[in-house]
């Protein structure tokens, strides 16, 4: 069997899809031979393919072959009580592929075997430094590392150099507090540009910049000269306006959303402040975050948070006016996911390890379109830090929250587990899943397009309560509409899957918000196969 890359056919793919509706299997990396990459104790299969399993029975596995000049990884799908190269797999039931010695035929092997994680192949553990991990270190892997790593080094140290020369000049010339918020504020172009030069570079000054923004930001003591234009929204705890923050030496003015909360929401500001001012939250598909304020005094106390202001406005209110062709839907869809992977995990894009945080409000209207057509998440005025510190007695009161529309069924019971703080992510992959579905409701790829509507559409009032959201999708079972038409385009159809998937009725069967960026791969991968097998046919004709 093949997998969803780019030689392979769009009916391999199309059958994998279909299976994998049908079945819950694993999704393994499947290579026949790679070049693995290692550092430390572990080891990267550099595997760019993956596919789901045909049976559920089938576990990820890697196989491990070396001699006394190179070192061939295979990565694969297979039955443990099956043999592989004439023996069967050492112990496998563990997320974790932690290699062990094993001997075959052709000499001495490495295997490992997992199950749940996905793609829980591509990572391989050495708990023993004498083994092929070694081999590999010693002979291949420093060698190539040093040399490849001298050019985007020397970059790195020039773009350093000149980093520091320019915020040096620049510091004569600004107070220290403006200084600070307009390095922050220069520090997505800055990445943008160093991206025509090494994306590894980006990575690194990415994890910098985010961690010398946020930790910086919160001493900034001068309130930054801003002007208020006009309210662009309007929630429960604050108004939203677009405002012109002024460059003093330039007098040019830019463009920024400024959330204003009133003296008696100063909770809902400092939770929402809290949040944005951890330095891990930085990513791309995060509302950019400038800076907070306090301004006047007395009655007439009020309190910012000054962001990035994105001109499209909210998701919600752009579908209600826009159509989605299927790759503007992929590539908003994905956006989204993306944000939320990164909320929910426990390390950074860099690495480094962050604390894991539940949104708690997923919704359309909590979603900014970019100007380049991905999207941002916003409103973090309930989000919840899932500190492991933290016990089920501090998560007490953090039960039922949010917009009752976009309440998973254990929300709208008040049966959550607080033990769990797994099940706080559990709530936000349902609520995401409606807003998917909102989305493939308003794309081109599913046929006749109705005007929009919000999830559950018209069998709920236009503000419906808990006790309504309650007999609808708790004793009900209610879920908005997917018609089989929908599921004639090969991506959509795996786009339903993941959406039901992701509102399933019992939150541990749920997908994670990570295995939801997994479909999406395999979405583009389709699509990529499609495109191939279109090619082949113009050019035969």
């Amino acid at each position: 069997m093949g997998v969803c890359g780019g030689t392979t056919t769009l009916l391999m793919c199309l059958s994998l899809a279909a299976a994998h509706r049908n079945t819950r299997t694993n999704l393994c990396k499947w290579c026949d031979n790679s070049q693995p990459v290692c550092e430390g104790g572990v080891c990267y299969t550099n595997c760019s393919l993956s596919s789901y399993c045909e049976t559920a029975e089938e576990i990820c596995v890697t196989v491990w072959k070396q001699d006394n000049e190179s070192v061939q990884v295979m990565t694969l799908c297979h039955h443990p009580h099956l043999p592989l190269e004439n023996i069967l797999l050492p112990p496998y039931n563990t997320a974790r592929c932690v290699m062990q010695a094993v001997s075959a035929d052709s000499g001495l092997l490495y295997m490992c075997g997992c199950v749940e994680e996905q793609e829980c192949n591509d990572k391989l553990i050495f708990y023993n430094q004498s083994n092929g991990y070694s081999l590999l270190h010693s002979r291949e892997a420093v060698p190539v590392a040093a040399i490849s790593l001298i050019p985007p080094l020397l970059l790195a140290i020039t773009v350093t150099s000149l980093f520091y020369l320019y915020r040096t000049h620049r510091l004569r010339k600004r107070p220290e507090s403006w200084l600070v918020t307009a390095a922050c504020r220069g520090g997505c172009s800055s990445i943008r540009l160093q991206n025509k030069l090494s994306s590894s570079l980006i990575s690194t000054s990415q994890c910098n910049i985010s961690m010398a923004c946020a930790n910086s930001i919160n001493h900034n003591t001068e309130l930054l000269p801003i002007e208020l234009d006009h309210r662009v929204g309007k929630g429960r705890f604050a108004e939203v306006w677009r405002a012109k923050l002024k460059h003093t030496e330039s007098g040019h003015y830019e463009a920024v959303a400024v959330k204003i909360f009133p003296a008696q929401e100063y909770s809902s500001w400092k939770n929402e402040s809290s949040i944005f001012t951890d330095a891990n939250l930085k990513h791309e598909n995060v509302l950019q975050f400038i800076t907070m304020e306090e301004r006047g005094s007395g009655l007439h106390k009020e309190y910012w948070i000054i962001t990035a202001y994105h001109a499209r406005g909210n998701l919600k209110d752009y579908l209600a006016h826009q159509l989605l062709s299927w790759m503007s839907l992929l590539k908003m869809a994905e956006s989204i996911v993306s944000g939320v992977v990164h909320l929910h995990s426990d390390y950074t894009p860099c690495g480094t390890s962050k604390v894991a945080i539940a949104h708690r409000d997923i919704k359309s209207s909590n979603i900014l379109v970019k100007s380049d057509s991905e999207c941002a998440l916003c409103d973090f005025g309930i989000a919840l830090r899932l500190d492991p510190l933290l016990t089920a007695d501090d998560f007490a009161n953090s039960g039922q929250v949010g917009t009752a529309r976009y309440m998973a069924p254990e929300v709208l019971e008040s049966r959550v587990n607080l033990e769990d703080m797994e099940s706080f992510k559990q709530m936000d992959v349902y609520s995401l899943a409606l807003v998917l579905w909102e989305m493939a409701s308003r794309c081109e790829a599913i046929g006749e397009v109705k005007n929009y509507e919000l999830p559950f559409g018209s069998m709920v009032q236009q503000q419906p309560c808990v006790e309504t959201m309650r007999d609808m999708v708790l004793h009900g079972r209610g879920r908005p509409d997917i018609p089989d038409s929908w599921r004639r385009h090969p991506g959509m159809d795996i786009l339903c899957d993941t959406i039901i998937e992701g509102w399933d009725h019992d939150p541990e069967a749920r997908l994670t918000a990570h295995c939801m960026a997994e479909r999406f791969i395999l979405m583009r991968q389709i699509d990529s196969a499609s495109s191939n097998l279109h090619s082949i046919f113009y050019f035969s004709q």
